[in-house]
């Protein structure tokens, strides 16, 4: 089982905020990496990738961004989007006294770290996107925008696995029942009447719903350049994904080729980078930074 301190921390504007500070193991000093979780999850995605890298000799900070896991739920809905979570990151960063990370951004995560690059880029080093970019597929936004926010409560852990494993069978197709049983833990959690809801405010898919994200725009493109052309930038990619599919992740090797990439087989979005695939090509970038 990974081990980890509990951060409690307070936005900008006030709101209680949460992260998981995993140590690093002995050995040199090296830069911490910063996880960002996607649109409904939480820090609970990384509890295999960051005891991975904190054995390389890097602390690890895994936020729940705000809305999510531990972090409390925002009374503004308008203030789930990227910009603010991007400010809530640097907040977190400045009160640890970190400086300067390695970012990894799954999904909504690397969204945050493209804005990051556009506002500190001071605070990254490198960053891995994971199973995204500044053009993003329409089949793969809608998909997510059809179950992201609309689940009611559920009464066993059975039903919960089953849940999960219906909105990604597609994406991890040879997911045992452990491994879905394993995500109904880090997704629900049982509230004061017993039953099961998962760990976010249903309102953070409220964008999505509503079309305000797009597939693409040029801010999302002058900051995936300035972050790729200026820093060490890796982009994962599952092989199946629907949110980045061939087209858009060979726009941005066209866009940035001194950008490094891997291919994670059999999965689709988004991989959780303890795949093989992803945790070498993880390994490799990681060796090359401070």
């Amino acid at each position: 089982m990974s081990t980890y301190t509990e951060i409690s921390y307070t936005s900008g504007d006030g709101l209680r905020l949460y992260a998981r500070d995993y140590a690093a193991s002995s050995g040199p000093a090296r830069l911490p990496v910063v996880c960002i979780h996607g649109l409904t999850r939480n820090s609970a995605d990384f509890d295999e990738l960051a005891p991975e890298i904190a054995h390389m000799g890097r602390r690890v900070i895994a936020p729940d961004v705000r809305g999510r896991g531990h972090s409390a739920y925002d009374p503004d809905p308008a203030n789930y989007n990227p910009p603010v979570y991007a400010g809530d990151v640097v907040k977190l960063l400045h009160d640890l006294g970190i400086a300067r990370a390695v970012f990894v951004g799954t999904s909504m995560g690397g969204l945050i770290t493209m804005t990051l690059a556009m506002r500190h880029l001071d605070l990254i080093a490198g960053a891995v996107l994971n199973d995204v970019g500044p053009v993003l597929s329409k089949k793969g936004l809608a998909r997510i925008a059809g179950y992201a926010g609309r689940c009611n409560v559920l009464s066993t852990w059975d039903e919960a696995a089953h849940y999960l494993k219906d909105i990604n069978a597609c994406a991890f197709p040879g997911n045992p029942d452990a491994e879905w049983d394993k995500w109904a833990q880090r997704a629900f959690a049982a509230n004061d009447s017993g039953q099961l809801a998962l760990r976010y405010d249903p309102k953070i898919a409220l964008a999505l719903q509503t079309g305000q994200l797009r597939p693409t725009s040029l801010a999302a493109r002058m900051a995936f350049r300035r972050l790729a052309h200026r820093r060490p930038t890796l982009l994962v990619r599952g092989a199946l994904s629907d949110l980045v599919e061939p087209d858009q992740a060979a726009w941005m090797r066209r866009a940035a080729p001194a950008m490094a990439y891997a291919e994670v087989p059999d999965i689709g979005h988004a991989p959780m980078l303890t795949e093989p695939a992803a945790l070498d090509a993880i390994r490799r970038f990681l060796d090359q930074l401070p």
